[in-house]
């Protein structure tokens, strides 16, 4: 399925809340779809007989200064297709569903998402910081990010 047809079924489902189908020669496409909806979407998305997105290969976070977006690629492994889903969330507001329970690799994916750009994903089942201290002050991915001159009285070396 191309993801013009894509688009269309999810825009015949879920109306406004999702946005725009993006087709670029320079990117693959991707669709944006509303943050507060992503769970339901994904959802969608793997349980539609003609879609069986069954497959998140990876979820990852952008700093676009205001706002972060978090993208997901996403595969059937029945169908042979895939897409890329695009939703952003503001730096003050940071929080959206996860879909750790639509799709198991999400779990480390959202984690890291959290521990790099400070996403919280509501309903999470596990989020803590995956690759720094736990007590680690900041979110090192983000633009605005200030490196600690000292963590636990220990310089840190940069």
């Amino acid at each position: 399925m191309q993801a013009a047809e894509i688009f269309e079924k999810l825009k015949e489902k879920f109306g406004d809340d999702v946005i725009a189908l993006i087709t670029e020669e320079t990117s693959n496409p991707f669709i944006t779809v509303n943050s507060a909806r992503i769970f339901d979407i994904s959802l969608f998305l793997r349980d539609n007989n003609d879609l069986q997105f069954d497959y998140l290969t990876l979820l990852s976070g952008v700093d676009e200064k205001d706002t972060i977006t978090v993208v997901y690629h996403i595969y059937s492994t029945t169908k042979k297709h895939w897409i890329v889903l695009k939703t952003s969330v503001s730096k003050e507001n940071c929080k959206m569903p996860t879909v750790e329970r639509v799709w198991r690799s999400a779990d480390w994916h959202e984690r890291e998402t959290y521990d790099m750009y400070g996403v919280v994903f509501e309903g999470h089942h596990n989020l803590i910081r995956i690759l720094l201290p736990y007590d680690w002050e900041g979110y090192p991915l983000r633009k605005d990010y200030k490196e600690p001159e000292e963590y636990h009285g220990m310089k840190v070396p940069y």
